[in-house]
């Protein structure tokens, strides 16, 4: 089974910073510091989807200094690691050891996720990634297709887990089974509309789905 994880709320605990630097980043180009609540709904899209989901009025070019201002922000962020949630490092390895493969898409772009992994020494274990300055964002269904086609994996043989409904519909959309993450950006209430095989309240929970257990 090929096992693609999102990574911002589903591996990595960046809400709060993701929340902080947009806001900071909004102050500075003149546009109103939403509540952390609507920033936190377009985690895991792509930037300037993302952008342009708060911001729809502005015109392009804030949009394109708030870009700027936000990779600064994040840059400025940077003076430790973000954590990992519990369990994560240690199902990891009980997955690889089942024989299943790892894969991620995020909508981080490559430079961060690059980061991500080489602050984690994580990036070996994964068979495949996309991130979203490389392909179309979530919750187009093409960053998935572009991982099953690398890997060679048919779409039954591939689980994508994830913590917001851009995640679960991106999974529908390409016909694959999907496990929400209760702990994340987005409400369980709202991910079971989706259609989830599940929803877990904790990272290690994954090892009990039945396709995953050795």
């Amino acid at each position: 089974m090929l096992v693609i994880l999102d990574w911002d709320g589903t591996v990595c605990n960046s809400e709060a910073r993701i929340v902080a630097c947009m806001q900071s980043a909004s102050e500075r180009v003149g546009l109103p510091v939403l509540a952390p609540e609507a920033v936190g709904n377009i985690i895991g899209l792509g930037l300037p989807e993302a952008i342009a989901e708060l911001f729809p009025e502005a015109p392009s070019e804030q949009r394109q200094r708030l870009r700027e201002c936000y990779a600064e922000e994040w840059l400025a962020a940077r003076s430790e690691p973000l954590p990992l949630f519990d369990g994560v490092l240690e199902t990891l390895d009980r997955l690889l050891g089942a024989n299943h493969s790892l894969a991620v898409a995020t909508g981080k772009s490559r430079r961060g996720l690059s980061r991500e992994f080489e602050e984690h020494r994580l990036g070996h274990l994964f068979a495949a990634s996309r991130c979203a300055d490389e392909t179309a964002s979530k919750p187009d269904p093409l960053m998935l297709r572009e991982l099953l086609s690398e890997t060679g994996v048919p779409v039954g043989e591939a689980v994508m887990v994830g913590d917001t409904v851009y995640d679960l519909e991106m999974a529908a959309a390409a016909g694959m089974a999907s496990i929400g993450v209760s702990y994340g950006v987005h409400h369980p209430e709202r991910l079971s509309t989706c259609g989830p095989r599940a929803i877990i309240d904790h990272f290690s929970e994954l090892l009990r789905w039945p396709p995953l257990v050795p």
